[in-house]
């Protein structure tokens, strides 16, 4: 039996990102399990590294049952970073690059060494240098942002960009932090980093272990998105949003046309 064409999948979802042209999901169609999705992510992220980016991280999805619900997926997951996804703390993205574009307030840790697969949370605290603030800009590029399980793995859990707030030591009760989205200073989410598994810390031992089963080691430096506190809500142009944890500060990035 013939298994799905990895790289023209691949290639599909590139090229759905750079027009910001959404295309019908494509598990369902072509046979796409998880194994093979994330085989696709690879692939898919590769040939941004073949035009010159370089990783810089790994992030988490669908860590707070909020996230879950919203689009309707029920499994952790996890996708990669590049530099180039990266923008400035108080910086801009041009939101005519993205297809239906949304923010979400999440906790960031950085690490300082390289932690080791299954290494249990407790023991890998001193891997992380600093932990900061961050917004998250996710962008599915499937139409109505409506996917399976496999569909969004393949599209790199719907990364688009993110933001970093200051670091800062990693302090006491990190469990349960209030965590605030605002959108042009109104308050338009409300939650607790208690809705990333319990503790970010977990996001990060989850991480570990998940993308161990495909070979992939978290490395020192690199930054490390444990997943969204709150639902995400949309991007648009003009608006300024700004993610404030307890505690951690607040990261802010506006919205350009």
């Amino acid at each position: 039996m013939i298994g799905p064409d990895i790289a023209g999948i691949a290639a599909t979802l590139d090229r759905a990102a750079d027009t910001a042209t959404a295309v019908p999901q494509v598990a369902a169609e072509t046979g796409l399990d998880v194994d093979a999705a994330y085989a696709v992510q690879a692939a898919l992220v590769q040939r941004r590294l073949d035009r010159g980016e370089r990783l810089v991280g790994l992030k988490m999805g669908l860590t707070s049952k909020a996230k879950m619900a919203q689009v309707g997926v029920d499994e952790v997951i996890w996708g990669r970073l590049t530099d180039m996804m990266r923008v400035p703390d108080g910086g801009t993205v041009d939101v005519t690059g993205y297809i239906h574009p949304r923010v979400e307030p999440e906790v960031a840790f950085l690490l300082d060494r390289l932690p080791e697969p299954g290494e249990p949370v407790g023991d890998f605290t001193d891997a992380v240098r600093a932990v900061a603030p961050a917004i998250e800009l996710i962008d599915s590029r499937y139409a109505n942002f409506a996917f399976s399980l496999p569909d969004v793995i393949a599209d790199n859990t719907s990364a688009g960009a993110f933001v970093i707030g200051p670091w800062s030591p990693v302090p006491d009760g990190l469990e349960n932090l209030g965590v605030l989205l605002e959108v042009d200073g109104r308050v338009a989410q409300v939650g607790s980093t208690a809705a990333i598994l319990g503790d970010p810390r977990r996001a990060l031992d989850e991480g570990i272990r998940l993308a161990g089963r495909h070979g992939v080691r978290l490395q020192e430096g690199w930054v490390f998105l444990a997943g969204a506190a709150t639902a995400a809500v949309p991007l648009r142009a003009g608006v300024r949003v700004r993610a404030v944890v307890e505690k951690l500060g607040g990261a802010s990035v506006r919205a350009g046309s």
